[in-house]
């Protein structure tokens, strides 16, 4: 917890809300400085301002060294060195927090489609004006057959595709959301927002739930996130027919 940055909000008395209005970010991002994740630079000095304080007061460890392993790129928020790494908490955030859009481009998607609470988080947010797109592999396609080769699961991940298939359909009844097959080969799974993007790497050899993730900030500037989102809008086009 960032009690120093805490300390100043409430002398200025300014909320989370007020802080992510004055900055342009989400809330949940202020609230995840308050429990000790570290700003970018250009936050830091943002807040630094607003709170009429200096930045080694709200983030005293803040050194030379630290800067100098600082993420080369401030698009990337965040890299796990595996998606079973990635908390099931940060797969809600990434859903709930979305306004506009939510785009899932998978072969099959199946640790999601098998749980419950997030179908149940699509279809709310469907609900809420949330237009949800979703292209998962279609079972019979080579390129399906191939990555299951490639992950040495031989046809396991067929079998995962035709049954995320299955999970994913109970959406359909849902204004805002659509489901499509693909018959692509995928370099990566993309899950993205209007606000942020995972990149799920595919690697020669391992499965998805094995291979990195790393989240990317799409707020900022056009750069690495439109790379992935202009791959998903791809996809979704050339395939030209929705599930029943």
């Amino acid at each position: 917890m960032n009690a120093a940055l805490r300390k100043a909000m409430a002398a200025a008395q300014l909320t989370d809300t007020d802080v992510a209005a004055h900055l342009g970010v989400d809330p949940k991002t202020v609230r995840r400085w308050l429990s000790g994740q570290r700003p970018y630079p250009r936050h830091r000095w943002a807040l630094a301002d607003l709170l009429q304080t200096k930045e080694d007061t709200l983030w005293p460890q803040d050194s030379q060294e630290l800067e100098a392993h600082a993420p080369a790129s401030e698009h990337v928020q965040r890299v796990y060195a595996h998606r079973w790494q990635v908390p099931r908490e940060v797969w809600c955030d990434l859903f709930s927090s979305a306004e506009q859009e939510i785009g899932i481009l998978v072969y099959s998607g199946l640790f999601i489609a098998d749980d419950a609470g997030i179908l149940d988080l699509l279809g709310a947010r469907a609900q809420d004006g949330v237009k949800v797109r979703i292209l998962l592999g279609d079972p019979e396609s080579q390129p399906v057959r191939q990555r299951g080769q490639e992950e040495q699961a031989g046809e396991a991940l067929t079998a995962r595709a035709a049954n995320a298939l299955m999970l994913f359909r109970a959406l359909l009844d849902i204004d805002g959301v659509e489901i499509r097959t693909h018959s692509t080969t995928l370099y990566n799974s993309v899950y993205l927002t209007e606000k942020r993007i995972l990149v799920n790497q595919h690697i020669y050899g391992l499965p998805a739930a094995k291979s990195p993730v790393i989240e990317i900030d799409r707020t900022l500037p056009p750069g690495m996130a439109e790379i992935y989102a202009r791959s998903f809008d791809l996809v979704w086009h050339n395939t030209s027919s929705s599930t029943e």
